[in-house]
């Protein structure tokens, strides 16, 4: 699939703003598609607008080992509510034995950062990206989250043909608040990402795809 293929400007003129028909209308494309969480604050409302048009959707979750103990309990209470076909992809090496080989998660200014963030986020993503093969990939980007992602459209087509399609991207938090109280829907703000720091800093995955 290439820019050429899609009407990128018309689609997201069209659609950018409507959630939901940006959903129904990309998986009207019959491709092959996957919606990736790591289930932090609102997850819940991506999981919820991709699974009711497509139940059976692959939701991928790259564990990275560090996540608080609420995130897991949210995670294993989303995937029961939405019945998610979840899956989990880890690190090559447990967080046990990767902590006892070379001690605590790097600082952000520390030269081993970059090589933490590779083995417990990028390789899995990588990884997962391979074996679920996808064409569409649902994300819960939004623009608030950082610079980098306030300049993306709704729906965008990486080097490699893979549609990207960021349905909430819009959204403010108040918005996901009130659809995840309209529809019931568990939360979670107990959440820490080991790879990044401040709020606004970038973690690669849209970077490097």
């Amino acid at each position: 699939m290439s820019k050429h293929d899609l009407n990128l400007e018309r689609i997201n003129a069209e659609l950018g703003h409507d959630a939901q028909g940006l959903v129904q209308w990309a998986l009207g494309l019959n491709k092959k598609a996957i919606v990736t969480t790591n289930f932090r604050p609102f997850e819940a409302v991506i999981l919820h607008l991709v699974t009711r048009v497509q139940p059976d959707v692959p939701v991928v979750w790259m564990d990275n080992g560090y996540n608080t103990e609420a995130t897991y309990r949210y995670a294993d209470a989303v995937t029961q509510q939405l019945g998610l076909n979840l899956k989990i992809y880890l690190p090559l090496r447990s967080r046990a034995h990767r902590e006892a080989v070379e001690g605590p998660t790097p600082a952000l200014d520390d030269p081993r950062h970059a090589a933490f963030t590779q083995e417990v986020k990028l390789e899995p993503f990588a990884r997962a990206l391979r074996e679920t093969a996808p064409q569409v990939w649902f994300t819960a980007l939004r623009a608030s989250d950082s610079a980098v992602r306030a300049q993306m459209q709704p729906v965008s087509i990486n080097p490699d043909g893979l549609i990207k399609v960021a349905p909430l991207l819009h959204w403010s938090s108040r918005d996901l608040y009130q659809y995840c109280e309209l529809h019931g829907l568990p939360n979670n703000f107990d959440y820490v990402d080991p790879t990044k720091g401040e709020e606004q800093r970038e973690c690669g995955l849209h970077l490097a795809h």
